[in-house]
């Protein structure tokens, strides 16, 4: 593998970035790291308090800062992005310049039993919604979305995929 391969995860909310993500990291024997995590020790505040309390603009500067940061670091790892990252403050673009990005596009009956009632209050924007309108929000979030994903170097679609599978789609870029 390449000195320095910085791979990023992008897709919805509850597409799998970071289950899947710690699972890439074991195979190519990598650190895994999630964006939202990474945030909240920067801001020394969980995600829906920053919400709350400072709203989505001042979260989605302190998102871009972070990632910003996190990509000049100088080793390989495995980054599991926020939902909404890459489509804003010109995120996907320097995800692209500085990792290979991999879009994790799965069907949204999938993600929305994945989120479910019970996992939905943790995540702001799915927080006191029904199981309906969860799915209405995930498709709406698809739409405004799809666009930045669609940017990403690699794609992964279903609802299963590989950690070897994608492994061998590094390695034929990276030979490319």
């Amino acid at each position: 593998m390449a000195e320095n391969l910085k791979i990023v995860l992008v897709g919805l909310p509850g597409s799998g970035k970071s289950t899947f993500g710690r699972q890439l990291a074991i195979e190519l024997g990598f650190p895994f790291y999630d964006l939202d995590q990474l945030i909240e020790e920067h801001v020394q505040m969980k995600i829906p308090e920053i919400f709350a309390t400072k709203g989505e603009g001042a979260f989605r500067d302190w998102e871009s800062k972070v990632l910003f940061d996190f990509l000049e670091r100088k080793e390989s790892y495995v980054l599991a992005s926020g939902g909404g990252c890459p489509c804003f403050n010109e995120n996907m673009d320097l995800i692209n310049k500085k990792a290979v990005s991999v879009y994790l596009d799965v069907p949204l009956e999938e993600i929305s039993l994945r989120l479910g009632l019970s996992k939905a209050h943790n995540r702001p924007m799915f927080s006191g919604l029904d199981q309906g309108e969860i799915t209405l929000k995930l498709k709406s979030l698809l739409v405004e979305r799809d666009y930045y994903y669609r940017q990403s170097k690699i794609k992964l679609s279903g609802e299963d995929f590989s950690a070897e599978l994608l492994v061998s789609e590094l390695i034929r870029l990276i030979k490319s």
